[in-house]
């Protein structure tokens, strides 16, 4: 079931408050204090790939860049080490993201494949092109089969407190999207300016009908962070005891460790329990991330690390 939205209600967008040393001392809790015992190390890091959106958003995109890609997302991790550890061998990520133009190309290498694929829409990163554009961007990134759009909101709404033009912006969203494809909304969180405005603008897209909302668009100087992510995972719980729907959460932008994806995974365990941490409800948005968890599994199969190169793309 897709977010239907609803009508803003700008009292509740604008009693929002925020205690900002209380938020960024609990994430500290995560790095400080927490940590994933070894024997559950595995079955956390197998479960993080599952929930990776395989990225590759440069300008020298090629279709053959997103075969390999697609590739690593169908088998992101070789055959010997899974079989080391006992896991799956259909183990797979969540989707690869591209751009629009290689959405055909990323669409028939996933063929028959539980590889989603998803693509940025609405003028990503900066936004900054005519609405019209960006919902026709919508509605031909679906017609070209993507089955996930990542939109990027106008920052200035959110700057200039425009909340009501930013609710309608998401709305017409929503409508393009319709049923057929997951509306993931891009707050690009380090531009915003601080975290009550990332809890308002958070507030208003998921009442307006955001299936996820996500942190980055990963071009940002400053992307995902623990308390930005503790913020927007407590907007989804307050949507969730307003109108039922459980939204989902992308944090994406510098996450690049195993480390770093078992820290948020564990925040979204604590914070909205272990539904919200499949797939339907949790991504991470990475490229490089999924090379830095194959050495940790080949590490626990050898007991020695291997050189990143070892674990090409595809």
């Amino acid at each position: 079931m897709l977010n239907p939205g609803g009508d803003l209600d700008i009292d509740w967008v604008l009693s929002t408050r925020i205690n900002r040393s209380a938020i960024e001392r609990r994430a500290k809790t995560l790095t400080g204090r927490r940590s994933v015992k070894k024997g559950w190390q595995l079955g956390w890091l197998a479960h993080a790939i599952r929930c990776i959106d395989l990225t590759t958003l440069s300008g020298d995109d090629t279709p053959g860049t997103v075969k390999r890609l697609a590739a690593k997302a169908m088998r992101p991790v070789r055959r010997d080490i899974l079989e080391a550890h006992g896991l799956p061998q259909d183990l797979h990520c969540g989707a690869i993201c591209v751009y629009h133009n290689l959405i055909e190309t990323a669409v028939s290498a996933c063929k028959d494949s539980p590889v989603n694929v998803c693509s940025v829409s609405t003028g990503f990163p900066a936004g900054q092109i005519p609405h019209e554009l960006k919902l026709e961007q919508i509605r031909s990134s679906i017609a070209e089969g993507a089955q996930e759009i990542d939109i990027v909101i106008s920052r200035p709404l959110v700057l200039e407190g425009r909340w009501a033009d930013l609710h309608e912006e998401i709305r017409s969203y929503r409508e393009a999207c319709g049923e057929a494809a997951c509306l993931k909304t891009i707050l690009a969180t380090g531009e915003l300016g601080d975290l009550r405005q990332v809890a308002r603008a958070s507030r208003v897209c998921l009442g307006a009908g955001a299936d996820f909302i996500k942190t980055s668009t990963g071009k940002e100087s400053v992307n995902a962070t623990l308390p930005v992510a503790l913020v927007m995972l407590r907007a989804i719980r307050e949507h969730q005891q307003r109108s039922g729907y459980l939204a989902g959460f992308k944090p994406a932008g510098g996450i690049k460790t195993a480390k770093d994806s078992i820290s948020f995974l564990m925040l979204v365990k604590e914070e909205l329990g272990v539904e919200s941490m499949q797939p339907n409800r949790f991504r991470i948005g990475a490229s490089s991330l999924l090379a830095d968890i194959e050495r940790q599994l080949e590490f626990h199969a050898t007991g020695r690390y291997s050189a990143t190169h070892r674990h090409p793309m595809g």
